[in-house]
């Protein structure tokens, strides 16, 4: 398993916090990709580390930054349900586990 797919409102909470913190200090937003991506190849080469919060669904955090990745792994990929901040709206993401199983 190395492909990775991100559910699309994943990519877009990837790209919101980006452009925020990147508008909060220049350089900070490339700081956060690179901390998710460095987490993304943790998660690729350790899939059963995260902590599981329900069924297939696990959970890993973001290092320097409040969030998470929320991740089912399958078959011929890892998927991203959410990266989700870790102070707002817990919960939110599970509506995107049963729309796409």
């Amino acid at each position: 398993m190395t492909d990775v797919v991100f559910h699309p409102l994943a990519q877009q909470e990837l790209l919101d916090a980006a452009q925020f913190y990147e508008t909060y200090a220049t350089g900070l937003g490339n700081d956060f990709i690179r901390e998710v991506e460095r987490m993304l190849g943790q998660i690729i080469a350790h899939p059963q580390a995260g902590n599981v919060l329900t069924g297939s669904i696990r959970r890993r955090l973001v290092r320097r930054f409040p969030f998470a990745i929320l991740y089912q792994t399958r078959a011929d990929a890892l998927f991203v349900i959410a990266l989700m901040h870790l102070r707002r709206r817990p919960g939110y993401w599970r509506r995107r586990v049963r729309d796409d199983t």
